[in-house]
């Protein structure tokens, strides 16, 4: 997918109008943010947007997580017991002392495997 995020109030707009007038090639909308479909057209579109307003619009190549491939069992074990605590007011920092889950210095600066 290709993520476009517009800056400036004229992109911006710009980008709703082609949301709007190319609803196919779009994914999602978030605001400001959009994710287009990674198609000749959808970069079309965002080349076209990117050319207009140069640095106002930022174009980047995305790809969707896929947690099960993506991301560690240690990791995903820990934000299913983190979510399962029983006091929800417990930071997860504190949650995972003393037990098997990584700590957040652990996982900080660890790259997700590609």
């Amino acid at each position: 997918m290709l993520l476009v995020v517009a800056y400036s109030r004229a992109a911006r707009q710009a980008l709703r109008n082609s949301c709007s007038a190319h609803e196919d090639v779009v994914v999602r909308r978030f605001g400001r943010a959009v994710l287009l479909r990674e198609t000749e057209f959808g970069a079309f579109v965002a080349c076209r947007l990117r050319e207009r307003f140069g640095t106002d619009v930022e174009v980047e190549r995305t790809e969707p997580l896929n947690e099960y491939r993506d991301v560690p069992a240690r990791v995903r074990e820990a934000a299913e017991a983190y979510e399962a605590r029983d006091s929800p007011s417990t930071p997860y920092a504190k949650f995972a002392v003393g037990s098997a889950h990584p700590t957040p210095e652990e996982m900080r600066d660890a790259p997700l495997e590609e």
